[in-house]
C-alpha cells in the first residue's frame, strides 16, 4: 500500500491573539527560526526539525466551513501541548528563563524525569523534560 505522507512534513498552527508577541517569544526566547511572513498574519517557524505557523484569530473559510482558528481562551484548560526533550532540564531551564520564559514552577525531580512547565504569549503549555532512566 502506497505511504499517503512520502516526503510529506508535519507543521503544527498554534493560533495567536498578538503576533509581534508571539513572534517575538518563538523567535528570541524559544530560538525557532523564521522562515518566512505573509498577509501580516502569519508567520512560518522552524522549530527543531518542527514547522510551526503562527496564524491570527480567523473565521470559516470554503475548505472549512463552520470551523474558526481561535487562541486559547482558558489557560486552566490544556487540550494540547508541547514536550522538548533536553538533555539537562536544569540548565535549559535557567537559558530559557534567561530569555524571558515564564515557568510554572522550577524543574522537578520525579526521579527518572525532570521537568517543568512553561507558557508561551498565548498560554499554550509547554514542557521541557530530561529523561534520566
Amino acid at each position: 500500500m502506497k505511504n499517503p505522507f512520502e516526503d510529506s512534513e508535519l507543521t503544527t498552527i498554534i493560533v495567536v491573539a498578538d503576533m509581534a508577541k508571539a513572534k517575538h517569544f518563538y523567535l528570541e526566547v524559544l530560538g525557532a527560526e523564521l522562515f518566512r511572513e505573509y498577509g501580516g498574519s502569519s508567520v512560518v517557524l522552524k522549530f527543531l526539525h518542527h514547522w510551526i505557523l503562527l496564524v491570527t484569530e480567523g473565521g470559516e473559510t470554503a475548505d472549512k466551513p463552520g470551523t474558526a482558528f481561535t487562541p486559547n481562551k482558558n489557560k486552566n484548560k490544556i487540550d494540547k501541548a508541547y514536550t522538548i526533550r533536553v538533555k539537562d532540564c536544569q540548565s535549559s531551564y535557567k537559558i530559557l528563563k534567561d530569555r524571558g520564559a515564564e515557568f510554572i514552577t522550577p524543574p522537578y525531580d520525579w526521579g527518572q524525569e525532570i521537568r517543568c512547565f512553561f507558557r508561551d504569549p498565548d498560554d499554550n503549555l509547554f514542557e521541557i523534560s530530561e529523561y534520566k532512566g
